[in-house]
This record gives structure tokens, sequence and C-alpha cells, in this order.
């Protein structure tokens, strides 16, 4: 019990999230190095290209901050510096002229092609060689109970933007 009344964790417990984040930060490492030599780009860059070219190529900023889990500033920062590269496009939006409408352009498509197969090397190797097909499955099904609860309560940069009333 900690001096607020909260109860601590157990053994199993503690072995779990010490491994959970310790496999995270190794994986992350190994994906940050990867992505910055063959394609001088950050993990969050990568992240909006990828999520950009799964969504045939368009979405709001909004929706690539709750996606991505990163900050509206941080992700306004770094679309800034992607658009200057040439990787994504931004304007406003047809329906709302408010919202701004990010496009990943033909240099962008390109380099996350370039990217993405050692991308997934890193992954296969780094993640997925060391598990039998039913750990994948077990795995999965874990994680993404975990992210959907995680999901229901997002911090404020991941949470959906309350709109004003009129």
């Amino acid at each position: 019990m900690t001096d607020d009344g909260v109860q601590g964790l157990d053994p199993r417990q503690l072995e779990a999230y010490f491994a959970l984040m310790e496999a995270v930060s190794l994986l992350q490492h190994h994906v940050e190095q990867q992505l910055q030599a063959s394609g001088d780009l950050s993990y969050v860059q990568f992240q909006l290209l990828a999520r950009l070219a799964d969504a045939q190529g368009q979405l709001t900023m909004t929706a690539l901050a709750d996606s991505v889990v990163y900050s509206r500033s941080g992700l306004t920062y770094q679309a800034g510096l992607m658009e200057k590269a040439g990787l994504i496009t931004r304007g406003p939006c047809p329906d709302d002229e408010r919202t701004t409408l990010v496009t990943i352009t033909e240099d962008g498509l390109a380099l996350l092609g370039r990217v993405m197969p050692g991308h997934i090397q890193v992954a296969r190797g780094m993640l997925f060689d060391p598990l039998a097909d039913e750990d994948l499955s077990r795995l999965g099904d874990i994680m993404v109970r975990v992210r959907d609860h995680m999901r229901s309560l997002p911090p404020r940069s991941a949470a959906p933007r309350r709109r004003r009333q009129a």
C-alpha cells in the first residue's frame, strides 16, 4: 500500500509492466534508427505518412493528432517541416474551411515506399520472429483490449476536440 492508500502492483504485474515498457523502448529505438538511416524521418513523421497513405492520402489535422497521440501544436510543427520537405500539403477542407486537410504528396508516398521495407524488417525481426502463431493472436487480442481501454481515457492531446457551441 502506498502513502496515498493505493494498492501496489503484485510481482506478476510489476514483471509484466517492466517487460512491456522495456520491449516498447527497445522496439522504438530500433525503429527510430532505421527510419533516420533510410529516410531521415522521425518516428512521428513516419506515423503521419503511414496514416495518410492508409487513409487514401488525406486526413484532417485533428484526425491525424488523434490517431498518432501527439499534441496538436507538435503536429503543426511536424507538418510544417514535412510540408517544407514536399512530403505533404495542407489546406482548408472543402466542407469546413476552419478544418485543415493534410494530403500526402507523391514524394511523401515515394519516401514511405523507400523506408517501409526496412521498417517491416525491424518489426518482424524485433517483435514477430520470436512469436508462434498462437502467441501473435494472443498478443494482438491483448494489445487491442489494452489500447481500447486506454483510448477510452485518452490524454488531452489524443482526446477528440470539443466543438464550441454555436
